[in-house]
């Protein structure tokens, strides 16, 4: 299987890092093809420009971006990992989706609606919050989060969200706990990537 881990975080000693250490390292253990974009590293560019809609409608797509989706092209299996923030994507995720996940790649429309286009695709996001994930619950905000991720980006796009876990409490859990959602990550994904 072709695995491309997509991961997000300025900060290298975050528990976000250490999430996508343990999806790489199982990957690679399960004899996968393993592919990973760190966006900081890369310094993507997340800001969605005129520019590059005029190269989406004349097939002259920006270098980078095309460089992003030949990645994507080439997986069969995506797993994100990225912290909430404000209940949402962080800016440089957002912008890799906006730029990479263009009508005419992921999507399109036909008479009666959007087409996804990257059917048979998977995808798998882990998310790392400093918010307790009992708080989003109760206030409903994690259905929500569900809900926009899953239906509103990757299922139109037409990618089946085979695993979404939203690891709540980081900043106040102890190192017992990290572990314990380190191991809950790696369990996830031993069995996705039987």
């Amino acid at each position: 299987m072709n695995h491309l881990i997509i991961y997000s975080h300025p900060n290298p000693k975050s528990f976000s890092h250490a999430i996508k250490e343990t999806v790489a390292e199982v990957s690679l253990a399960k004899g996968h093809e393993t592919a990973v974009r760190d966006l900081y590293a890369l310094g993507f560019d997340p800001v969605l420009k005129g520019s590059d809609f005029v190269g989406f409608q004349s097939g002259n797509v920006p270098a980078d971006i095309a460089q992003e989706q030949m990645h994507v092209a080439w997986a069969d299996l995506m797993t994100f990992v990225y912290p909430v923030w404000w209940t949402g994507l962080p800016a440089m995720v957002k912008g890799y989706i906006d730029r990479v996940y263009s009508n005419g790649f992921a999507f399109s429309y036909g008479e009666t609606g959007p087409i996804g286009l990257l059917k048979g695709k998977k995808a798998v996001i882990f998310n790392a919050m400093g918010t307790p994930n009992t708080y989003y619950e109760q206030s409903g905000m994690l259905p929500a989060m569900h809900k926009t991720s899953d239906m509103g980006i990757w299922q139109f796009c037409g990618i089946e969200v085979a695993h979404h876990a939203f690891l709540g409490g980081v900043p106040m859990a102890d190192d017992a706990t990290r572990k314990g959602m380190l191991d809950q990550v790696r369990q996830a994904m031993e069995k996705l990537l039987q």
